[in-house]
């Protein structure tokens, strides 16, 4: 690893590998992952990548009204419209890397249908797409040789200086400092604030965190998805995913009476957003004074359900599940950010020469609630345009001397206290879940601030165990500052 590059990516994702390969060869590129490179929500990413590419039976404006729809109207237009119209070429550039999305016998790219979407357009590998295309794009990112990719390598501060940043990164235990002249943040969701999240487990908020300590403008944190169908395993705080599809394949949503019950909450049923679908869970768990849950597709082909979905398939039998036999226990938890570090069409901060791109960004593409599959095609387009626009500055303006680097901030200090992350989790499930609870806003904000005043002044060393404490203390904060100030929606 270098001292210094002309583009720093923080995260490897879909956001930060993709944007990686956009660069022309005579631009140095810096790719820092917290962990393995395999290791992302991206790569958890089931259901597919929602795009308009067959004109004749789908178009523009449906995907953009599906989009508002879901998103409550809440959405910024203009950057919709960006992805709506611009995601197409991504994904085919994907599949030109090598993603192998699901073919008909025709050869032409499978789509689904997922909740929310009024057409087939969600293209697909089986039933783990998100880990498809991240093998396919680290394969690619390896043989640029422009870009250098380290894992293990975790960001712990990055400071503003005259015409870039320097970064500072804990890296086999020891600090080190590098100098870029633009910084892409692309560390994906904060999951891991709550008690149960679909996300993996380095969902921890860092670049947002990292952002806001810049003086980045974060917007709509507490715009938060719970997604209905999560496998409800016993004691296990990261719970997998039941794909949108599986609904979209025709399961049934049941109580536990065996009854079916999101009609009698909205005339969409089972394939309503997925807010409305939580919202109705939970009312009907308090209607029904139960968390049994399922969800049923023992209707269909067996040997079908093993061919479309066969990493659900497998997962479920780990848990002692047969899902073409047995019914899928499930119960909302959460699974998505709308909201993050503000940016323009551009992936532009406030920050010059600051960028952000993928679930920790907000590009108002979502609104007040995410369309199943907008996801990943939002770090596509996104992250696309941060290393076009990049580009353009360094063609335009050149390379500049970075001004002079602050001192390395040191690492060693006191023992981190057990059970902070846990105090947190507590705090967000109790107090924002799908039905929150604003009585409790002020005093649980009390809290969480405490306990970051404590992390920030408290002289802690410098581990992974404190930045993510420190990153997850400041995000729930955020989260519920907005709460209680009523500027969630």
């Amino acid at each position: 690893m270098d001292k210094q590059y002309d583009v720093a990516i923080v995260g490897s994702g879909v956001a930060g590998l993709y944007a990686s390969l956009r660069f022309s060869e005579d631009i140095s590129v810096l790719v820092l992952s917290k962990r393995e490179f395999p290791l992302s929500n991206s790569s958890l990413a089931q259901g597919g990548v929602a795009a308009v590419l067959d004109r004749d039976n789908d178009n523009y404006r449906l995907h953009i009204a599906d989009t508002l729809i879901a998103g409550k109207f809440k959405n910024n237009l203009s950057a919709v419209e960006k992805l709506v119209s611009e995601g197409p070429q991504d994904v085919l550039r994907l599949n030109k890397l090598g993603v192998e999305f699901d073919v008909e016998s025709d050869g032409e790219l499978s789509k689904t249908l997922e909740a929310g979407h009024s057409r087939h357009r969600i293209v697909h590998h089986k039933d783990s797409t998100g880990k498809a295309i991240i093998d396919t794009l680290i394969s690619n990112v390896s043989k640029k040789p422009n870009v250098t990719m380290e894992e293990n390598a975790l960001v712990y501060e990055i400071n503003k200086v005259e015409n870039g940043f320097y970064i500072d990164v804990l890296k086999d235990g020891e600090a080190v400092q590098i100098g870029c002249q633009f910084v892409l943040i692309a560390t994906g969701g904060i999951g891991r604030v709550y008690k149960y999240t679909t996300n993996s487990a380095i969902a921890t908020g860092d670049g947002i965190a990292l952002a806001h300590m810049l003086g980045a403008e974060i917007r709509h944190l507490s715009r938060i998805q719970f997604h209905p169908t999560a496998f409800a395993a016993e004691n296990s705080r990261e719970r997998f995913l039941i794909s949108e599809a599986v609904r979209g394949e025709g399961a049934v949503y049941l109580n536990c009476k065996g009854e079916r019950f999101t009609f009698d909450y909205d005339p969409r049923g089972e394939l309503a957003p997925r807010d409305v679908v939580s919202d109705a869970v939970i009312r009907e768990s308090i209607k029904t004074n139960s968390e049994q849950f399922y969800l049923d597709i023992t209707h269909k082909d067996s040997e079908f359900i093993k061919e479309r979905f066969p990493m659900i398939y497998s997962r479920c039998l780990e848990e002692g599940v047969d899902m073409t036999k047995d019914r899928i226990p499930v119960f909302p938890c959460q699974h998505y950010l709308m909201g993050g570090i503000n940016v323009d069409t551009n992936a532009q901060t406030n920050i010059d020469g600051l960028y952000a791109a993928g679930e920790c960004s907000h590009t108002g593409v979502h609104g007040a609630n995410r369309l199943a599959s907008n996801s990943l095609l939002e770090a596509l387009v996104y992250s696309r345009t941060a290393a076009e626009h990049m580009m353009a500055k360094l063609e335009k303006f050149g390379r500049k001397p970075l001004g002079e680097a602050p001192k390395l901030a040191k690492i060693d200090g006191n023992k981190l206290p057990t059970g902070i992350r846990t105090e947190i989790r507590e705090i967000l499930q109790d107090t924002y879940f799908v039905i929150p609870k604003p009585e409790k806003y002020h005093e649980s904000f009390e809290k969480v601030d405490a306990i970051l005043n404590n992390l920030v002044t408290g002289d802690y060393e410098i581990t992974a165990d404190f930045v993510e404490a420190r990153s997850t203390a400041m995000v729930a904060g955020i989260i519920l500052d907005e709460l209680k100030e009523g500027i969630n929606l």
